[in-house]
C-alpha cells in the first residue's frame, strides 16, 4: 500500500452551476458564471467545478472554454461517463474530470457513483481521460467496495458523497450523522492508505462542514449550491470567504 501524506491545506473547490441555472430560468446572459469563477478566483478559492449534464440544465458547453480563460484556478469537470461527454473533456482539458452519476429526472447529482457495478463501462472513459492528461477522480459513497473499485479502476482521487451525513443533520439524527461522519473518516484514510487522494462534497453548509473538514485526510472540498444561495442575500465573495474561514478553524 501507498500511504500518501496528509495534505497541509484543505482545499476549497467551488462549484458554480447554479449561477448558470438562474441565468437559464431567463435565457440571457445574467447572471454570468464566468463572474462567479473570477470573484472565486479572488477571495482565494483553489478551484472551480461545473457540471456539465446532458440536458444543460445550467452549464453550457460555450462556458467551459469561458471558464477556462477567465481564471488561472484548475477546472474540475463533473461529467457522466458517456462518449459525448469524454468527448467534451478531451476537446477542453479540463485539470480534472469528477465522473458523477447522472439521471434525467433528478433535481441534483443524487448518491454515489457505482464504480463496483460499473467497472467495464467506466474503464475505457477512465484511462482515456488519463492518457490524455486529464486528473480523473470518481464521486462515489464512503464504502471499501466502491473504494477498492476505484483502486482497480486506478483513479488518483476519489470525492465522497457527503448526501447521507448532511441528511442526517437536517433530520437531526444525531446517531447517524456521527455515523456517517465515522464512514467518512475511515474511507478517507482507507484511501490515503491505498494512494488515493480523498475529496468530499454535496450538501455542505456552514452549519455542518466544519467536523467534515476536521477529518485530517481529507484535500478537498467542493461545495456549490449553498454558496450561491447564501450569495443571493450576502455577495459570493463573502458567502466563499465565510467557508473558508470555517474550514480552516476546523483543521487548526
Amino acid at each position: 500500500m501507498i500511504d500518501l501524506p496528509h495534505p497541509p491545506r484543505l482545499r476549497l473547490g467551488v462549484n458554480i452551476d447554479h449561477v448558470a441555472t438562474i441565468r437559464n430560468a431567463r435565457g440571457g446572459d445574467h447572471p454570468d458564471p464566468v463572474r462567479a469563477a473570477e470573484i472565486v478566483a479572488q477571495v482565494g478559492g483553489d478551484g472551480i467545478t461545473a457540471h456539465l449534464r446532458e440536458d444543460r440544465r445550467h452549464i453550457r458547453d460555450a462556458d467551459l472554454e469561458r471558464i477556462q480563460k477567465a481564471t488561472d484556478l484548475p477546472l474540475n469537470l463533473e461529467m457522466a461517463a458517456t462518449e459525448e461527454m469524454l468527448a467534451i473533456a478531451l476537446a477542453h482539458k479540463p485539470h480534472a474530470a469528477c465522473i458523477v452519476p447522472e439521471k434525467r429526472e433528478e433535481r441534483t447529482t443524487e448518491g454515489g457513483l457505482d464504480a463496483a457495478g460499473l467497472h467495464n463501462q467506466l474503464a475505457p472513459i477512465v484511462w482515456k481521460l488519463a492518457d490524455n492528461g486529464i486528473r480523473v477522480s470518481l464521486f462515489i459513497e464512503a464504502s471499501e467496495r466502491q473504494l477498492e473499485a476505484a483502486q482497480l479502476l486506478r483513479v488518483p482521487v476519489v470525492e465522497f458523497h457527503t448526501g447521507e451525513y448532511a441528511h442526517a443533520g437536517l433530520d437531526s439524527d444525531e446517531e447517524r450523522e456521527a455515523r456517517e461522519l465515522e464512514r467518512i473518516a475511515t474511507m478517507s484514510k482507507m484511501a490515503r492508505q491505498m494512494g488515493i487522494e480523498p475529496h468530499a462534497g454535496h450538501g455542505l453548509t456552514y452549519e455542518n462542514v466544519k467536523p467534515v473538514a476536521a477529518i485530517p485526510e481529507l484535500a478537498e472540498l467542493n461545495i456549490g449550491h449553498y454558496l450561491v444561495g447564501e450569495a443571493v442575500f450576502v455577495g459570493l465573495e463573502t458567502a466563499v470567504r465565510r467557508m473558508r474561514d470555517l474550514m480552516d478553524e476546523a483543521r487548526s
